[in-house]
């Protein structure tokens, strides 16, 4: 038994006639009278007595007709499923993000992405830098939003597209150095400032870019991320080059008072990675994401002046 036979046979029992049926499927009389001969033969007996132009069922029609409108009900919903599916509308995402962004940023885009989609499952986890890389390299998450500090060159392979962005000066409100447009490394010589822990790799380029203008990087406050740096800065204690998408995060929920935010003139880069796993094909819905995000990304980080750019890059074994 073919689909299209079932279709026409379904049609046939519905309207009593070859004649109605052509006219509903939009084929011809001999087409349909074909397709039931044919389906007849298949199953081995008539289908249908003809009495002049009229076909009557026969009683095990009936019973045919109830398996095939379970299987044209199954069939149908399961191409309006695949639409979904191309569609980007239906499915499931897996994905995370380091600690920064996953307070706000991430799930804000996330949640306008997929808007009132019932259909779409999430799962958002905020995970070190160093374990979405993992994550991604373990094949365990659709795609993951970190830095690429933490890169581990010996896990399986994974793909990146890493964005860097300038970071900026976080100054409390009331400092003489917020009455600056530009903030210089020498106007931060021996001045008490937070930061990201020592081995972290903006930390190591800091204290490279102070000792190249022979400056003393005056590290009195660590922590994890910058959202935490921002209290100390907000209470006077000190100021911090902060990533720019936290000046982003900063602008859009004004987690702390007493702060402004001022471009550095010398370049101190920051590196974000959207990381996704190469041994596992991303769906329709993941791709579509996360292309979305880094569109997002782009805008964010342009439209406070970050100059984002962006490379492609794929960490080996």
């Amino acid at each position: 038994m073919k689909l299209t036979q079932l279709k026409v046979f379904s049609e046939v029992m519905k309207s009593g006639s070859v004649s109605k049926t052509a006219i509903s499927l939009g084929r011809t009389q001999p087409a349909i009278s074909i397709a039931i001969k044919s389906l007849e033969e298949d199953l081995g007996f008539k289908l249908f007595e003809r009495q002049g132009r009229q076909l009557i069922a026969v009683p095990e029609a009936f019973y045919l007709l109830e398996e095939t409108n379970h299987i044209l009900n199954r069939v149908a919903k399961v191409q309006r499923t695949m639409d979904k599916l191309q569609n980007s509308t239906v499915g499931s995402l897996k994905v995370a993000s380091m600690p920064g962004p996953a307070a706000y940023l991430f799930p804000h885009f996330i949640s306008q992405a997929i808007g009132n989609n019932s259909d779409i499952e999430i799962s958002l986890f905020a995970n070190s830098s160093s374990q979405i890389h993992e994550l991604a390299a373990t094949q365990s998450i659709d795609f993951g939003f970190a830095d690429t500090g933490t890169i581990n060159k010996d896990s399986p392979q994974y793909h990146s597209q890493n964005i860097t962005a300038d970071c900026f000066c976080a100054i409390p409100s009331n400092h003489p150095l917020a009455e600056l447009l530009e903030i210089s490394i020498k106007d931060l010589d021996k001045i008490p400032m937070g930061g990201l822990q020592s081995n972290h790799i903006i930390t190591q380029k800091t204290f490279a870019l102070f000792s190249q203008e022979n400056c003393t990087f005056n590290k009195i406050v660590h922590s994890q991320t910058y959202l935490s740096l921002l209290q100390f800065v907000s209470a006077g204690q000190c100021i911090v080059l902060v990533d720019p998408l936290t000046v982003v995060t900063e602008s859009k929920i004004n987690i702390t008072d007493n702060i402004v935010f001022r471009p550095l003139k010398e370049t101190l880069p920051y590196e974000y990675a959207v990381v996704s796993p190469s041994y596992r094909p991303l769906s329709k819905l993941a791709t579509k994401i996360k292309d979305e995000w880094i569109s997002e990304l782009f805008y964010l980080l342009d439209e406070i002046g970050a100059n984002p750019q962006s490379s492609i890059l794929e960490s080996l074994k």
